[in-house]
């Protein structure tokens, strides 16, 4: 079978099983139960992962069929969509109408195992990137560690003996091995040690890897890693809020991260198709500004209203005036503190960028004021000079009244 029909194989499975899942999501029960993370918008956005992953897995296994991170990318879209149909199966199965289905504990046993071995793959998919192959000899200790993680999470998993996890606590492991407990507790905790340090190396060999490219793969690398940190900072949020969130708020909060690592894969494709790869630099640039942006305008919004509402509450009692007031001044606020943002952005991450523009914006000054001809001829050969940086620089100067 050639390598574009396993690819295309591979999707196409991947596309089956989030289907099939989809429908258990909608027939499973219509109330949140208690620990039922991926129901709802929760396991829809990662079947969405999934798809993501499948998608750009096949293609680049496509058409770079050397490149190992396709494949890696199609595993992981594999793994998880059959994770999560089994998660669903065994969620409509446990709570079906017509009593308990059928497989429904097995799956539920499928969904334990293979749920955590995503970490690790992600984590090779870091370590291969963009070219598919390590960065040096030297890191195979890394991804040989990450194969362990996957191997010792997917026998742990699959043999702990006992209750299984929330929301399946009603349901036995029926392939449990009776006093393996203490070695299944080990191996997963060796495998999860594993994994963070297979991970945070693996972010480490990126760094490495960009600081030492050039050209097409220091884009790509700069692509990945800015949609990374933009992942990083999402998840690290919605971890931290994990503690003051509502309620009932949890396959929201699952949801935000599956959609915000989807991103990810999609990145990745871009860079290693090379599609668009050079406008990153103008990416990066405006997820700065405005990121920024927003977190100023909505902390000057939020306090704003609570000095305001503090200030005028004896006068104002009752009404919305506090918020009125915030929100003409954020609007009055958002075109100088973007160009003041995007003046700071450029000054520390685009300074050949910035020292440019004010060199040409000091040149116009002068220009405006200058008579002499051979003055102007030096000053613009020098502005060029700068701004441009050419190999060399001539200046051509019709002789008045002459003829083309």
């Amino acid at each position: 079978m050639s390598v574009r029909r396993v690819a295309a194989l591979s999707w196409v499975l991947c596309v089956a099983m989030a289907i099939s899942g989809t429908v258990f999501l909608l027939l499973g029960p219509g109330r949140p139960i208690s620990g039922d993370l991926f129901g709802g918008a929760g396991g829809l956005s990662f079947l969405i992962l999934a798809l993501a992953f499948a998608t750009v897995g096949a293609m680049v296994a496509a058409r770079v069929p050397g490149n190992r991170i396709g494949w890696v990318f199609c595993a992981t879209g594999l793994v998880t969509a059959a994770g999560i149909l089994a998660y669903e199966y065994a969620n409509y199965g446990l709570y079906a109408p017509s009593g308990r289905l059928p497989g429904t504990a097995a799956a539920a046993v499928f969904f334990n195992a293979e749920s955590q071995i995503v970490a690790p793959l992600l984590g090779l998919s870091l370590l291969v990137f963009p070219d598919g192959s390590l960065p040096s000899p030297r890191w195979k200790p890394v991804a040989f560690a990450l194969v362990l993680a996957v191997a010792l999470m997917a026998i742990g998993g699959s043999l702990h003996p006992g209750l299984l996890d929330v929301p399946f606590a009603t349901l036995s492991n029926p392939v449990g091995i009776p006093g393996a407990r203490t070695a299944t507790n080990a191996a997963g905790m060796v495998a999860w040690l594993l994994v963070v340090a297979g991970v945070g190396l693996a972010a480490t060999s990126t760094l490495v890897r960009l600081r030492r490219s050039h050209g097409v793969e220091r884009q790509q690398l700069k692509l990945v890693l800015a949609v990374g940190t933009v992942v990083a900072l999402v998840t690290t949020f919605d971890m931290a809020s994990w503690i003051v969130s509502p309620e009932g708020s949890e396959r929201l909060r699952i949801a935000l991260i599956g959609v915000s690592f989807a991103a990810f894969p999609v990145a990745a494709g871009v860079a290693i198709l090379r599609y668009h790869l050079y406008d990153i630099d103008v990416v990066i640039n405006r997820t700065l500004v405005y990121g920024s942006l927003t977190a100023t305008l909505a902390g000057a919004y939020l306090g704003s209203v609570l000095l305001l509402q503090l200030a005028l509450d004896s006068v104002t009692s009752g009404s919305s005036l506090a918020v009125a007031v915030s929100t003409l001044a954020v609007a009055a606020l958002f075109r100088p503190a973007r160009a003041r943002i995007q003046g700071v952005v450029d000054r520390r991450f685009y300074r050949r960028r910035y020292d440019a523009a004010r060199t040409l914006e000091s040149f116009s000054a002068r220009l405006r004021e200058q008579v002499d001809l051979d003055a102007l001829g030096g000053e613009l050969r020098s502005v060029v000079q700068d701004t441009m940086q050419p190999a060399h620089v001539s200046l051509w100067l019709r002789t008045p009244g002459a003829r083309h």
